[in-house]
């Protein structure tokens, strides 16, 4: 049967990992997980009880294709709390994860051929997404010395239909501040190209607090997940912001893609919007986790690191101790019992000489995790 050139899209290396990481533990072996960006903990309770509630009286049928109305005035009511930002329900759209909302960004914004701006090291669905929506990723190779963040002089010249950032980064975990994030805002308005900001590590920062787009322009589009900061990645429920003139070209698409986001999933959103004080024991274990790779990855002879703002990762340059990231983690994974990310899923160009760690999961896991990584260092001669 024919195919289309649209599905020749890469592999999500880290998804490859995780399968390398569930064969040896099935194996019966013992697995530190720092190659996934997902939370250790549940849903919160609240949303979990919520949930339980929901099912005994409600059909969970369908909802309206922008989300229910409840779970919509209440993501609003979030940018008030986080950013001072009066925001309409009627401009937030409830996705199928964020996944779902990148889908309704490309979609809406750009036709066939047009060119998007991606900053490398980046998240890899995005240029994947964009090639299987036949749109042309252009990626834009960031700095060391700019925290691995695109800058206003890294656009020139590209004739850009869209550009689109993060903050905090996957993989990097930088984060732009307010003049950052405004310069790149105007420096796309001037080529004419849309500007999308992913902001789905947003609630995870740890010196000081990230800044959303719409506190700059309402001229944007934002994307924020419930997968991160709320620990509902498996629930599949995200949500976007757009302009007020855009919401009804939005909805056209949301009803024929995906007809409305799962039900139940935002039930369990709602009520873990509330759900404040588990969160931030969240946030407790992910400060404790930074420090200790923050110590312990130079320890273990990985030094070339960025301190991450925010997110729970950290991107280390590898370089100089291999030239393919890729069979550097499968022996890691092998020798070491530690799933780590290659670069190559965030960074086609540099990625062979990169690692990233995520600190999503318990202390006790890092910790051992850090343990595991010096003994494999010394064990190999690599340090």
């Amino acid at each position: 049967m024919r195919n289309s050139t649209r599905g020749e899209v890469d592999p999500f290396i880290v998804m490859d990992v995780m399968e390398a990481a569930r064969a040896a533990e099935e194996a019966g072996r013992h697995i530190i997980h720092m190659e996934v960006g997902q939370p250790g903990t549940p849903a919160p309770a609240a949303a979990r009880d919520a949930l339980a509630r929901a099912m005994q009286g409600d059909p969970l049928g369908y909802t309206v294709a922008l989300g229910l109305p409840a779970l919509r005035a209440r993501i609003a009511q979030l940018y008030g709390e986080w950013y001072g930002v009066d925001l309409d329900p009627a401009r937030v759209v409830v996705t199928p994860g964020s996944s779902g909302a990148f889908i309704l960004a490309f979609t809406t914004l750009f036709d066939a051929g047009d060119r998007v701006g991606i900053g490398a090291p980046g998240y890899p669905s995005y240029r994947q997404i964009l090639r299987a929506l036949d749109l042309t990723p252009v990626m834009i190779e960031t700095a060391a010395e700019n925290r691995l963040q695109p800058v206003p002089a890294d656009l020139e010249g590209l004739n850009l239909q869209g550009l689109m950032v993060a903050s905090p980064a996957n993989p990097s975990g930088t984060m732009l501040d307010r003049a950052a994030l405004s310069a790149l805002m105007d420096a796309a308005q001037a080529q004419g190209a849309a500007f999308i900001s992913d902001e789905i590590y947003h609630g995870i920062e740890y010196e000081k607090k990230a800044v959303s787009a719409l506190e700059i322009s309402d001229e944007a589009y934002v994307i924020n997940s419930f997968s991160k900061y709320f620990s509902m990645t498996g629930w599949r429920v995200g949500w976007m912001v757009v302009p007020a003139d855009h919401v009804r070209r939005v909805e056209r698409l949301a009803q024929n893609l995906f007809i409305c986001p799962p039900h139940a999933s935002q039930v369990a959103a709602l009520a873990a919007m509330d759900a404040g004080d588990e969160l931030q024991e969240n946030m407790t274990v992910y400060r404790a986790n930074r420090q200790l790779m923050l110590d312990g990855l130079p320890k273990a002879g990985f030094d070339r690191i960025a301190p991450p703002d925010g997110a729970f990762y950290v991107y280390a340059d590898v370089s100089h101790l291999t030239d393919d990231s890729r069979a550097f983690a499968a022996e890691i994974l092998d020798k070491a019992g530690v799933a780590v990310t290659p670069g190559l899923d965030f960074d086609a160009a540099r990625g062979a000489g990169t690692l990233r760690f995520s600190y999503a999961r318990s202390t006790e896991d890092i910790q051992e995790g850090l343990l595991r990584l010096e003994r494999f260092m010394k064990d190999t001669g690599r340090m």
